[in-house]
């Protein structure tokens, strides 16, 4: 992918198959190994889910705090398959 090309443009695409293929273009010298780009991808993908988690609020007391918390369940579940991207 280059700058200014979506990543989704023409089909679905799941966020690991997204990330994989960064792994995979990258110059990041990795073993040629069945499943190194899932192996390098799934840490990644857990610090993002962690990150995002942090930031959800707690209660929804508000329509701002609903819409938050349903943005972040969303990426959540992007990040973990669950969902495809937009």
């Amino acid at each position: 992918m280059r700058a200014g090309e979506s990543f989704c443009s023409g089909g679905i695409v799941k966020f690991e198959e997204l990330l994989i293929a960064a792994i995979q273009r990258s110059e990041i010298p990795l073993r040629f190994e069945p499943g190194a780009e899932e192996s390098v991808a799934k840490p990644v993908t857990e610090v993002l889910q962690a990150w995002v988690s942090a930031h959800l609020p707690e209660k929804t007391e508000s329509e701002f705090d609903a819409g938050w918390r349903a943005l972040g369940a969303q990426l959540l579940a992007e990040l973990d398959g669950s969902a495809d991207l937009p």
